[in-house]
């Protein structure tokens, strides 16, 4: 085993504090782990806390398959200042007075009501997004402004919890839950809202409260992440989402050389609920066989001697399924089966 690999596979869920980037998270669990090679699936900006997935080994792979869910977040909207990095982290760059409306709890709950459906958004000028290779985080430090697109996102849910502000204590705030689209930026969000009530607004406390089917009651704090290391892995069949199906006997032998495989070799599977504990095997009455047939293109999680030991793409064309993800070291399902 060279330096720097600890012979682990495996995904866990850290509540990301607040302070911290989730590059510095990911530095914590490569001293917890003993292994180099450690990903996050999601960035979190420093301001917020909340659930991060974290990839560990081989499983660092995954990444790119966690990363593209839905979010819940919650959300405290301040109003009165714009900032150049849309949060309380920015330097102000536009204040105004706060209309006494927006402390209204019934206008403030009709208008969040109204934020549910399909949008174009405008990403924040301090944002992970590349252009021609460059960062435009990294760029807007250095002065240089890109260019953004507006993206489609859409916000699936949006509910009101408080307003504040009322006893001239601290500045007129809204706190909301959002459930949104992946590619969605809450500071995006906090902004255009300002826009539209014509008040300058930004975010000042974020908490990540789900990403896909990683939820916030799964993760833990670094600090009990010290204390538990492997036996807080989750399963990455279940945070995948994706249909799966068990690899025996001849398909084992295919899948172990990263060979295709014909779709009569595998059974696709299906979850009847997406309860965590009812997932350990086929013959569970948490899962049953699918009644329909494999999608053109549809990702599928391969199971192996019960650990996650691929992702594979189906060729409807070739009525087979053709390697996306193979693991040599297969990724551990947790122990939340």
């Amino acid at each position: 085993m060279r330096r720097g690999e600890s012979g682990l596979s495996l995904v866990v869920g850290v509540d990301k504090p607040a302070g911290m980037t989730s590059h510095d998270v990911v530095n914590r669990c490569r001293r917890v782990f003993g292994e180099r090679r450690v990903g996050h699936a999601g960035t979190l900006d420093p301001l917020a806390s909340g659930v991060l997935a974290v990839c560990v080994g081989p499983a660092t792979r995954l990444d790119a398959y966690l990363a593209g869910h839905d979010k819940r977040y919650e959300v405290r909207v301040v109003f009165g200042a714009a900032t150049d990095t849309d949060d309380a982290d920015g330097e102000v760059t536009r204040t105004a007075p706060v209309p006494d409306e927006l402390l209204d709890p019934f206008f403030a709950s009709v208008f969040v009501a109204s934020l549910v459906g399909r949008h174009k958004q405008l990403p924040p000028v301090y944002s992970a997004i590349k252009v021609g290779g460059r960062k435009a985080c990294d760029e807007a430090r250095k002065g240089r402004i890109i260019n953004l697109e507006p993206r489609d996102i859409e916000v699936y849910d949006a509910q009101l919890l408080a307003v504040n502000g009322a006893d001239g204590m601290a500045p007129p705030s809204w706190d909301i839950v959002f459930h949104v689209s992946k590619g969605t930026y809450v500071r995006s969000l906090a902004r255009d809202i300002g826009v539209a009530v014509d008040c300058p607004a930004h975010v000042g406390a974020l908490r990540r409260l789900a990403a896909g089917r990683l939820a916030l009651d799964e993760c833990v704090t670094l600090e009990a992440l010290e204390e538990v290391g492997p036996r807080a892995a989750l399963d990455p069949v279940r945070l995948l989402g994706l249909r799966f199906a068990y690899a025996e006997g001849p398909a084992a032998a295919l899948l172990a050389n990263g060979n295709p495989l014909p779709a009569d070799a595998l059974a696709l599977c299906e979850r009847r609920s997406c309860a965590a504990d009812a997932e350990f095997c086929a013959c569970t009455a948490g899962v049953r066989e699918s009644c329909e047939p494999p999608r053109d293109g549809e990702l599928v999680s391969l199971v192996s001697a019960n650990r996650l030991a691929a992702v594979y793409a189906y060729e409807q064309e070739r009525g087979r399924y053709r390697p996306r993800c193979v693991f040599s070291t297969g990724v551990i399902r947790g122990s939340d089966i």
